[in-house]
């Protein structure tokens, strides 16, 4: 078995890592802390192919593999940290379960904007009273006619307050069977977008409010019965999750790793004592078996989507070396690390709000013990 990438994914790391290091390493630890969306750097992203790497040419993407644009998110992390993140709403996301169900003519009206870095689709899953337990949603759609009307709210949706496409879970009818998806672009009637919160991170997100919203019947992605459709992508989305996660840490690790080789105390590097050595050996070994863990998952889904086993199996690897090496590091740091002069303590607010998005890691390790006991076990009360 070979541990290594091939060739070309070798070359397509290169070429990522020299254009980030040409155009992203600049201003980074200020574009981190900004509030803004960096619509510039996403324009530029595109131009580069690095927005729907793993999208079919058809779509206007590139051809590439789901390893393409995990290698990317990683190359382009290692640079500039919230660059990644342009990378992953490009690849990963909604963007994803869009391409893989959205009709051609669906396609045709958003896509190139949201490949060409111009515009953002948004996620409306999660509500008030239904989080991790997602198929308690109640958002409703009801056809009428040529026309589906919407009603209910949504809550920490990502890029919310920038987003023009909103890719809206919705009940069509009673239980999971009656969950579906719709398509809500800002600025339609009955579609209200509240004032923006602050996640710990500093990333911002707005509730979304539908009351009497009415949509074209067109602008249905899935209708009922989807569900299990857009879980099985969403699958894929852990993937993006995962390489951010991971390539993070990886970045916080780079970090402290030069401040451990030139920070002197007591007269020695720091890297002479052996209980920071310790630190480093053991970040190193959870970054490189978490790795193992993202590549096997990305090589599985080369033929299709990725089981849901490797997928959670690979986000709770990713999630946790991730966390526990930023973490690490700005131990090593000291007061640098935890100072916004270091974007070591940026990092480690990011890794830690992906332990909770795109599924939490308590949701990740009920999925893997199903595997493991090949039983489901449902988390709610008996009947």
């Amino acid at each position: 078995m070979n541990f290594e990438l091939n060739e070309e994914y070798l070359a397509f790391s290169d070429s990522v890592r020299r254009f980030a290091q040409a155009n992203l390493a600049t201003d980074a630890l200020e574009r981190a802390h900004s509030a803004q969306f960096p619509w510039t750097v996403a324009q530029q992203l595109s131009r580069q192919g690095l927005l729907g790497i793993a999208f079919s040419e058809e779509d206007g993407g590139q051809g590439g593999s789901l390893m393409h644009a995990i290698l990317a998110i990683q190359e382009v992390a290692l640079v500039c940290p919230k660059s990644a993140d342009i990378v992953q709403a490009g690849n990963f996301g909604p963007i994803r379960t869009f391409v893989e169900y959205a009709s051609a003519e669906q396609k045709s009206r958003f896509l190139p904007d949201l490949l060409g870095g111009r515009k953002l689709i948004a996620l409306g899953m999660s509500e008030p009273e239904a989080g991790s337990a997602v198929t308690q949603l109640a958002t409703s759609a009801r056809i009428d006619g040529d026309e589906v009307i919407i009603n209910g709210s949504k809550v920490f949706s990502t890029h919310s307050p920038e987003a023009d496409l909103f890719l809206v879970y919705v009940r069509f009818g009673p239980g999971v069977n009656g969950i579906g998806s719709v398509l809500i672009e800002r600025g339609t009637p009955g579609f209200g977008i509240g004032q923006p919160s602050a996640f710990m991170s500093g990333e911002t997100w707005c509730q979304l409010y539908f009351e009497d919203c009415r949509i074209p019947a067109a602008n249905i992605l899935l209708a009922e019965g989807g569900f299990k459709k857009q879980i099985s992508g969403f699958n894929v989305e852990r993937l993006g999750n995962s390489s951010r996660s991971l390539a993070l840490g990886r970045h916080c690790f780079n970090v402290a790793r030069e401040h451990a080789l030139i920070r002197r105390q007591f007269g020695r590097d720091l890297c002479e004592f052996q209980g920071i050595q310790w630190k480093f050996a053991e970040m190193k070994l959870k970054l490189e078996s978490a790795q193992l863990m993202l590549y096997k998952a990305a090589l599985e889904g080369e033929h299709g989507l990725p089981s849901a086993q490797s997928t959670a199996l690979a986000k709770l690897a990713c999630n946790q070396a991730g966390w526990d090496v930023a973490n690490e590091a700005l131990q090593v740091m000291g007061g640098m690390g935890y100072s916004q002069e270091s974007i070591v303590e940026y990092c480690l607010r990011r890794i830690r709000g992906w332990m909770i998005a795109g599924g939490s890691i308590e949701m990740l390790k009920n999925r893997i013990a199903e595997g493991v006991f090949e039983r489901n076990f449902s988390q709610r009360p008996p009947a």
